[in-house]
């Protein structure tokens, strides 16, 4: 089978599994991974039939939604991979990035070692910031049901994946635990630049936020 068809077959594949989920991790933040992905990928020199891959398989069995399994996305995509006769090198590159994209507390680093799976890791933390990050993570925490904000809960810097996984805190300690300290932690300089402005939009709209829970706006 062709790389093109490979990647379509993949992108139908994603698509009818994830169309209509609530969470903020449906079918459409897939695909602006993606699209994003091939972008960076382009602008970095990557591999883009791999980044494409990559980025359209980042989800397919999220530990957050998997008892957090981080084995699960990694089983599925070597599967999926096999069915459609990728071969053996494009599974194993895959299959790194799927294991690695996620981010997983703090304290711990989700290290990508090839430039693809820095373009797709990139893509997937510029889908968790600025505006689209901001309604993804109350759709999350909605998802959850999570309060909003409660200021006697202060956000929490997790030293390992155990303790994030099992974090049920409010949704605005979210953008202290993980969503602030992304651009500081993108791979590319593609995705440096674009987080730049995406970073500063989410601390006008914290600062907006604490400014109406308070009365004065």
């Amino acid at each position: 089978m062709d790389k093109q068809t490979i990647i379509e077959k993949t992108a139908s594949f994603i698509k009818a599994k994830f169309e209509g989920e609530g969470s903020g991790h449906d079918w459409w933040h897939i695909y602006r991974v993606w699209k994003s992905a091939i972008s960076i990928a382009e602008a970095e020199g990557a591999d883009t039939f791999i980044v494409e891959l990559g980025a359209l398989l980042h989800d397919i069995a999220d530990h957050k939604f998997h008892n957090g399994s981080l084995d699960e996305g990694p089983k599925q995509t070597r599967n999926w991979l096999v069915e459609v006769g990728a071969d053996t090198e494009t599974v194993e590159k895959v299959c790194e990035i799927v294991a690695n994209v996620s981010f997983k507390g703090a304290g711990t680093q989700s290290v990508m070692t090839t430039l693809e799976g820095k373009v797709v890791q990139d893509a997937d933390r510029l889908d968790a910031i600025g505006a689209i990050g901001i309604a993804r993570t109350f759709a999350y925490g909605g998802f959850k049901q999570r309060e909003i904000y409660n200021p006697e809960i202060p956000p929490v810097m997790h030293d390992d994946f155990e303790s994030y996984k099992k974090n049920t805190a409010p949704t605005i300690n979210h953008f202290y635990e993980k969503l602030l300290l992304l651009k500081d932690r993108m791979n590319t300089v593609t995705g440096k630049r674009i987080a730049e402005e995406r970073h500063r939009y989410m601390e006008m709209f914290l600062e907006q936020f604490y400014q109406e829970w308070e009365g004065k706006r």
